[in-house]
């Protein structure tokens, strides 16, 4: 087929409803940086480069060279190089190891002068790939044991990389991939697993330890002589019951010997607000009072008082939906949850009428990569989450957020664009 040909056909295949979506996100993030750090200079100044603004604009123009790039390479590339992306990946997460630099804490960037690059943002893309390239082996079977550890070393190697940076919140995003290992036939045990650790490391916090296992004794014994006799397991329904309550002895020792000092003090206010107003809950305070300040049409593009007297830390990059709340009130907040909740469907949508397996795996690690920012950034500026700093996609500040999560969406809609033409290639 000629490549005018070729490109014609890939340009209808192409989801245009996602990349409008995709655009108007990148342009109202932009709007909504620029009024994070305005300061009643000239309009004119958005474009500086001295300004976050200014910045994030360049960013979005690397992005769309990015786009250009994707949209042009073969799609056939990103399966046949799936695992090469992902080792070149943990080799920058390696050398962020030796030569990092450090920033905010966390030593996690790779730099030469003033660009950085920060490898972990891009180890989302990378594990999703490779994820998405060995479940897709037709003699892979998540219900097998083998499988299931390849499928953790996979996803392991990556987040113990980045957790060794002090990157705690980019580490815990690779959590997200138990959706797409569910989706393709991981038990349900584990995710189930994990959800109780959860729920018990919750219910550990806010109920004294006595009470809690005293309880947790009581739910297993009544369960046991409600089972019918011929299908109790007292041996299972010990073991469990010793694990659940080794998990909820263990939480103080996770909490005061594992977490470091700041994430204590994060974990403390969550449960207990005022219990450090003017330290580590001062972000958390101001979002929520700028939030809610907006009322219900918000206070107007560049006219919050909380962005322009800085009460809010980090308001451009992690707390970037406090502004949104301040400026465009609940009208903006509802318009942008209905932005994501929109972008998450579509992507589903497309993950689930893909023809291989591929990228339909990929496509779910792209959802589940989504899902987690934005549930968690959000839940963390209105308190219902700790501040793990979790980026919010094309909104808050920052050129390798902002890059990989480009990248990460339209390798997606390439591998949609062929979907016909993969099937052809498995045939």
């Amino acid at each position: 087929m000629p490549q005018n040909s070729r490109q014609e056909l890939v340009s209808r295949g192409l989801d245009w409803p996602t990349i409008m979506l995709y655009a108007a996100m990148v342009i109202f993030g932009w709007m909504n940086i620029h009024a994070a750090v305005y300061s009643g200079e000239d309009l004119s100044a958005m474009f500086s480069l001295d300004l976050n603004s200014g910045r994030q604009l360049l960013f979005v123009g690397l992005s769309m060279i990015l786009i250009v790039a994707v949209m042009t390479t073969d799609f056939k590339f990103y399966d046949d190089f799936a695992y090469i992306i992902y080792g070149v990946v943990i080799v920058l997460l390696l050398l962020v190891l030796v030569i990092g630099k450090e920033v905010a804490g966390s030593k996690s960037w790779l730099g030469v002068g003033s660009f950085g690059i920060q490898p972990a943002e891009f180890a989302k893309l990378a594990t999703a790939l490779a994820l998405a390239k060995y479940i897709s082996i037709p003699t892979v079977k998540l219900e097998r044991r083998m499988e299931q550890l390849t499928v953790a070393g996979l996803i392991g190697l990556p987040a113990i990389l980045v957790l060794l940076q002090n990157d705690t919140g980019s580490t815990l995003v690779f959590s997200c991939f138990i959706i797409v290992l569910f989706r393709e036939g991981l038990p349900g045990f584990y995710p189930g697993l994990g959800i109780t650790a959860v729920a018990l490391l919750v219910l550990t916090l806010l109920i004294p330890k006595l009470y809690l296992s005293i309880g947790l004794v009581v739910i297993a014994v009544a369960f046991t002589i409600l089972v019918d006799r011929r299908q109790r397991n007292y041996i299972a329904i010990g073991v469990a019951l010793v694990l659940v309550l080794g998990i909820v002895q263990g939480v103080d020792y996770f909490v005061n010997d594992v977490l470091q000092p700041h994430q204590q003090s994060r974990i403390k206010v969550l449960i207990d607000p005022n219990s450090d107003p003017l330290g580590a809950g001062w972000n958390v305070t101001q979002s929520k009072i700028a939030i809610g300040s907006g009322g219900f049409a918000g206070k107007g593009f560049m006219f919050g008082t909380q962005t322009k007297f800085d009460f809010v830390p980090a308001q451009s990059t992690d707390f970037i939906f406090c502004t949104v709340g301040e400026e465009w009130g609940w009208v903006g907040s509802l318009g942008l949850i209905g932005a994501f909740m929109t972008l998450l469907f579509r992507i589903t949508m497309i993950a689930e009428r893909q023809k291989t397996r591929f990228a339909r795996v990929y496509g779910y690690g792209v959802a589940s990569v989504f899902f987690f920012h934005f549930t968690i950034n959000l839940g963390m500026t209105v308190g219902l989450f700790p501040v793990i700093g979790i980026p919010l996609p094309f909104f808050s500040y920052g050129g390798s957020s902002m890059l990989s999560f480009t990248v990460l969406l339209f390798i997606l809609l390439k591998l949609d664009a062929h979907r016909g033409q993969m099937l052809q290639r498995i045939i």
